[in-house]
């Protein structure tokens, strides 16, 4: 054999990585379609259809399920979502504040409410309360109550979202801001803060749709017929017609909510993205 046979290389026959990928991906999609075919061919349908799709109890749930329970259950997010931002802005303060009793009392407050399950605010807002403070009412009924309980609950979450949105902001804006004559108090209300809020309206907003699911909560304080909101109006007549289909549309109405939402986080989120490019 010749020196220039010995040096000629083998031709490689495998797979290239591109190939590789595609093939994985095809392999995927094949599961998948695979997985979606045998659902739908050993699923009961006509029992499926019998208990979660009774077009009579569809059509009984309307208007009261948009009017009453939909409508019922957005007050209550957009209570507790308030209460929540105030103070949680309230808290991230104190956790940058320079004070070691209010980073204290502020890291206290967070480790405990970010750890603790939202079923036990409830209750804590239910039963605890009026028990400490005997004769004491919450203002606004059963509203406010689930407005503390659910603002209690994200304002920890929203604390630390807003505390990592102000140390964000470049530490330049503060130090422009104060050679210009500012205070610290009105360079974080005027410069700071504003900036913050930009850069944190996403997770802001992400919190609105947990907000909105964890108010289904508010059946563990005990509410009138006019205060329901979807899950408890859908548990109401589910038991009363032995169907989940009354489940099943307020699951639906709940999508009308969030997924919208969803699709405005994503979009603020774009906007984010490409103003720091």
């Amino acid at each position: 054999m010749s020196g220039a046979d010995a040096q000629v290389q083998p031709r490689k026959t495998g797979l290239t990585r591109r190939q590789k990928r595609a093939l994985s991906r095809g392999a995927q999609y094949v599961v998948f379609v695979a997985v979606v075919i045998a659902f739908a061919v050993t699923a009961d349908w006509g029992r499926l259809k019998n208990q979660f799709a009774q077009w009579d109890l569809v059509k009984q749930m309307f208007p009261d399920v948009i009017t009453l329970a939909l409508k019922n259950t957005v007050l209550y997010t957009m209570s507790g979502f308030v209460v929540g931002l105030v103070l949680g802005m309230v808290i991230a303060l104190m956790r940058l504040s320079p004070v070691g009793p209010y980073r204290w009392v502020a890291g206290v407050y967070i480790e405990i409410f970010r750890g603790l399950p939202a079923l036990l605010i409830f209750v804590f807002v239910g039963v605890a309360v009026p028990l400490a403070f005997p004769g004491t009412e919450i203002p606004g009924g059963t509203y406010g109550k689930v407005a503390l309980a659910l603002g209690l609950v994200s304002a920890a979450y929203m604390a630390e979202t807003i505390r990592a949105g102000i140390q964000a902001v470049p530490k330049g804006q503060m130090e422009a801001a104060r050679s210009l004559g500012f205070s610290h108090a009105r360079a974080m209300v005027s410069i700071i803060i504003p900036q913050a809020f930009r850069i944190v309206i996403p997770p802001l907003t992400n919190e609105l749709v947990l907000l909105f699911k964890d108010s289904s909560l508010v059946l563990f304080l005990g509410v009138t017929l006019e205060e329901r909101e979807l899950t408890k109006f859908g548990r109401d007549l589910a038991s009363q017609t032995a169907n989940s289909t009354p489940i099943l549309v307020a699951g639906l109405c709940y999508l009308l909510v969030t997924v919208p939402l969803g699709f405005v986080v994503r979009r603020l989120e774009a906007k984010a993205g490409e103003a720091t490019k």
